[in-house]
């Protein structure tokens, strides 16, 4: 999974960038202090994990990775390439989600690029570059698709009847995510790669006083009901707290001042959950005395697809899985123990893997 974090100068990007990948990316109180995109690759946080090594004993725990990449910030006119902006707009094309950070408080040390706090303006600000760099893109691809026309094939109509769609929505201030847009039009968009096609989750970036929820901030709000609106994920947090909880090595240390703070869990875990839920992912396992491992697929995701996530071998020649759910495992304590009391399921071609499953594949190249 690689996440993109976005939005305007000084907001706190890449100090949250920095509390959850302890990068050390540059954090100035100036516009345009990213560049180049900083890439940071941190840990999937799950509890299973460390269950699973205690069963299997072993050499190696390997537990499923996030990418998260911070884009430095847009601003007004940044389709057309203001603030380097059509340089910042190509490194979120490449990423699966957008992390859109919005400023949710208020300190007059820290400059805003707008000169106030206004969430709604701001994810306005943001939206409105996304959705005139994609009008440029389709209208683009309309032009070459124009000149296909002429050769007569049906597929070339279908492409530009959609491509009129999305310019119309894109037109009136819609997002391509907002479009009701079946599974063949989607993978005829998807060589575009339009930024508005991604899924948001928008972050609240908050002073510690509004710690844990940002309950009585009308900044706060305001960004809650616009993610509502959109059916995006919403997460509240303090860069400047997340900023010291990096800094906390011991767990039991960092998890009473969570507690002293009224959180359960620090803000990468919580941003990290609201990406699977927003990417329809899901985790499945496999185990044995070399290695435990995590792996991420897409919910819906069928047992060979999950095995040619390991090697390629294992989907062209698969035969079979041998699953087993995390928590019948847990139960019977040991594969052996799980095998003697017939837990152990033999599945085909078509089981669709389950958040938890641990699995073995047979396959045969």
């Amino acid at each position: 999974m690689q996440i993109g974090i976005v939005g305007l100068p000084n907001v706190g990007k890449s100090t949250i960038f920095n509390a959850i990948t302890r990068a050390g990316a540059e954090a100035a109180n100036y516009p345009f202090c990213t560049i180049e995109p900083n890439v940071g690759v941190v840990e999937v946080p799950d509890e299973r994990l460390p269950v699973l090594a205690s069963i299997f004993k072993p050499q190696k725990v390997t537990p499923a990775v996030t990418r998260f990449v911070d884009i430095a910030g847009l601003v007004r006119g940044a389709s057309q390439g203001e603030g380097l902006g059509n340089k910042f707009l190509h490194h979120i094309r490449e990423v699966d989600a957008v992390c859109h950070v919005v400023r949710c408080f208020n300190n007059p040390d820290v400059t805003h690029v707008e000169g106030s706090v206004n969430p709604r303006r701001d994810i306005e600000t943001i939206n409105t570059e996304l959705i005139l760099a994609d009008l440029e893109t389709v209208e683009r691809r309309m032009e070459k698709t124009r000149k296909m026309l002429k050769t007569g094939e049906k597929k070339y109509q279908q492409e530009m009847e959609l491509l009129e769609k999305v310019q119309q929505a894109l037109n009136e201030g819609l997002p391509v995510r907002a479009l009701p847009l079946t599974e063949e039009e989607k993978e005829i968009l998807r060589e575009l790669h339009l930024l508005t096609e991604k899924p948001v989750l928008y972050v609240a970036n908050v002073g510690e006083e509004d710690l844990p929820d940002g309950e009585g901030n009308p900044h706060v709000a305001a960004v809650r009901e616009i993610a509502a609106a959109e059916g995006a994920e919403m997460v509240v947090v303090c860069g400047r707290i997340e900023a010291e909880i990096a800094e906390i090595d011991d767990p039991q240390e960092r998890q009473a001042f969570l507690a002293d703070l009224g959180l359960t869990d620090a803000g990468l875990n919580r941003l990290i959950r609201a990406g699977y839920r927003l990417l329809g992912l899901i985790t499945f396992f496999t185990g044995g005395e070399q290695e435990v491992r995590a792996w991420t697929i897409k919910k819906g995701t069928k047992a060979p697809q999950a095995a040619g996530k390991i090697h390629s071998d294992f989907e062209r020649g698969f035969i079979r899985a041998e699953i087993i759910s995390y928590e019948q495992l847990v139960a019977a304590g040991s594969m052996a123990q799980a095998r003697e009391k017939g837990l152990v399921r033999l599945e085909g071609r078509d089981y669709v893997m389950q958040d938890g499953d641990v699995a073995y594949f047979r396959f045969n190249v």
